[in-house]
């Protein structure tokens, strides 16, 4: 590939470029040019679509094309728990260029039928993970389901004073338990709860099984990502080392009514801080 692509610059946009930036093509081959196509290097940059909970599914399927990424962990307004509209839903998103790998936030209980269900509606979607708020005597039952669906569990932290507020709580709950139940990091709730979202991926490791992306600034108020105290770039630099494979999820809190503006900001701040790791 190396040598294909040197090739093909003609002596002009060799000289253009420069010896230092014809070396770093050279040498970076197939992977310079496609980091220069995706802002968002190795991760599958997308949102939770509660995001985009004013728009009805079409049309935030839309804002989502329009906003240039591809991945959704969708809600349950947007794609119901019914398996009667899953390929309705699977088609729209298709049609969209939007792949649904995550979906939640889910609630589980000990009964583990009530439970399959959830993880029907998962396989039949399509889905890589689960991010969840499950009763703590619900583990039993998921240990078994996990493992029968190969569907993963991210227990989401909601924020103080919620089941799951602080990382060494899900940790205790979760260590003893099968490897594919970990957590959704999501960081501006972990904020919240004075928690560090850097720390949580130390924590889980590859048991980070989902991502909500979102700034907050002196634990109270949410914030374009970048303008809070999320330490964004050690976060990725975390995530990039574990090889995080699932949604990168943006979550936006705020604007409900015309959001847009906001997260396109936000993604361009991730961008931005991916672009300082990948350096």
């Amino acid at each position: 590939m190396s040598r294909d692509l040197s090739s093909q610059l003609t002596r002009r946009e060799a000289l253009g470029l420069g010896a230092a930036s014809l070396g770093a093509l050279v040498l970076g081959g197939r992977q310079a040019v496609a980091n220069a196509a995706d802002p968002y290097g190795p991760f599958k940059m997308g949102l939770q679509s509660y995001s985009l909970r004013h728009y009805k599914r079409d049309e935030a399927l839309a804002k989502t094309k329009e906003l240039g990424v591809h991945y959704w962990e969708s809600y349950s307004a947007h794609t119901p728990i019914d398996l009667g509209k899953v390929s309705e839903s699977k088609d729209a998103a298709k049609a969209a260029g939007v792949s649904v790998i995550g979906f939640g936030v889910s609630q589980f209980t000990k009964d583990t039928d009530a439970n399959r269900k959830i993880f029907e509606f998962g396989r039949a979607l399509g889905v890589q993970y689960l991010s969840a708020d499950p009763e703590p005597d619900a583990f039993d039952s998921l240990d078994k389901l996990v493992e029968e669906y190969g569907i993963a569990i991210g227990i989401h932290p909601h924020g103080p004073g919620s089941r799951w507020d602080k990382i060494d709580k899900v940790w205790a709950a979760v260590k003893d338990h099968h490897e594919k139940i970990g957590l959704c990091n999501d960081t501006g709730h972990l904020l919240r709860s004075n928690e560090d979202p850097v720390r949580a991926v130390e924590v889980f490791g590859k048991r980070t099984y989902g991502v909500h992306l979102k700034d907050v600034k002196d634990a109270k108020s949410f914030t374009i990502l970048g303008q809070g105290d999320l330490k964004l770039a050690e976060l990725l630099k975390a995530l990039a080392k574990l090889n995080y494979s699932y949604c990168l999820a943006l979550e936006y809190e705020e604007s409900e009514n015309d959001p847009i503006a906001d997260i396109r900001a936000c993604l361009d701040a991730a961008a931005k801080a991916i672009a300082t790791i990948s350096a």
